[in-house]
């Protein structure tokens, strides 16, 4: 396993372990043992997953020191202030029974509840807000690292008007087929690594005849394929599963090396569903 190091100079690990729509308990709890145990050093959840207590659990007894893990949550859509910040922040560390987290997000930039609430552009105020907070969090230690998820360019832009602490990370949905050009070169302008959630996709890539055929031609699986096209964009994967020989299947993708070709083929990969408009979420 390799690293990246984010622009603050903490490392992180090159792929992460995610959890998003691993269930509360033990489906999480056993689904983080064996990433664990499968040699995941980087764990990445949310508050909105509503299975940071499973994930805590599992970190706790996996016997691998503190130190050795990276672990990731994010603040949801409806903290909308400083204070609310602060106390998320918080209450995400004890239900994950931390100190510290090694990294904390914001979740998505435009969350529906400010527009209703706000106005059309009340994201501004708002993320300015919640990462002042997240700026003091990380001068009391609570967070070793600051960034944000599901931002376009034109929210960077807009948040780093007021920041003091450019973000290290834009976790977006990335993907052979979901390749986000503008928000790719805004992040990297900026030296913010890029995080890759649903890597894998939605499901098109396994029924792909043209993915399957190249996954062979590697002598790889779909999904080690896709987690391989990731890592050669300088991208950092989030792969999920919660069936353990398929999450150390995942991590069997860091001896392969795609022509230019494949890696064009894949990036241009034609699917069904692309990423989210932040702008218009409904959540």
């Amino acid at each position: 396993m390799k690293d990246y190091v984010l622009n603050n100079g903490v490392k992180i690990p090159s792929i992460g372990f995610g959890t998003f729509l691993a269930k509360d308990g033990e489906e999480t709890y056993r689904a983080v043992r064996a990433a664990l145990d499968a040699g995941y050093r980087h764990i990445d959840t949310a508050a909105i997953y509503g299975n940071e207590v499973s994930v805590g659990r599992a970190l706790a007894d996996s016997g691998v020191a503190r130190e050795d893990i990276f672990v990731t949550t994010k603040l949801w859509n409806d903290n909308h202030t400083a204070e609310q910040a602060h106390a998320a922040l918080d209450e995400s560390l004890t239900k994950l029974g931390l100190d510290y987290v090694d990294l904390y997000l914001v979740h998505w930039p435009n969350p529906s509840s400010v527009r209703s609430e706000r106005g059309a552009d009340g994201w501004k105020e708002r993320n300015a807000a919640v990462w002042s907070a997240m700026e003091a969090d990380l001068d009391a230690g609570k967070t070793r690292a600051l960034g944000v998820s599901n931002f376009m360019k034109h929210h960077l832009d807009e948040l780093l008007k007021t920041a003091r602490v450019t973000p290290a990370v834009n976790q977006i949905r990335l993907a052979p087929g979901v390749y986000q050009t503008e928000a790719i070169e805004a992040s990297r302008a900026h030296g913010i690594l890029l995080e890759a959630w649903g890597p894998l996709g939605q499901g098109e890539l396994f029924a792909n005849e043209t993915v399957r055929a190249m996954a062979d031609k590697y002598g790889k699986t779909v999904a080690q394929l896709a987690v391989a096209w990731s890592l050669q964009n300088g991208f950092l994967p989030l792969p999920k599963s919660v069936t353990p020989e398929r999450i150390a299947s995942n991590l069997d993708a860091l001896d392969v090396t795609l022509s230019a070709e494949d890696m064009e083929t894949l990036k241009n990969l034609p699917v069904q569903q692309g990423a989210d408009d932040p702008d218009v979420v409904s959540w």
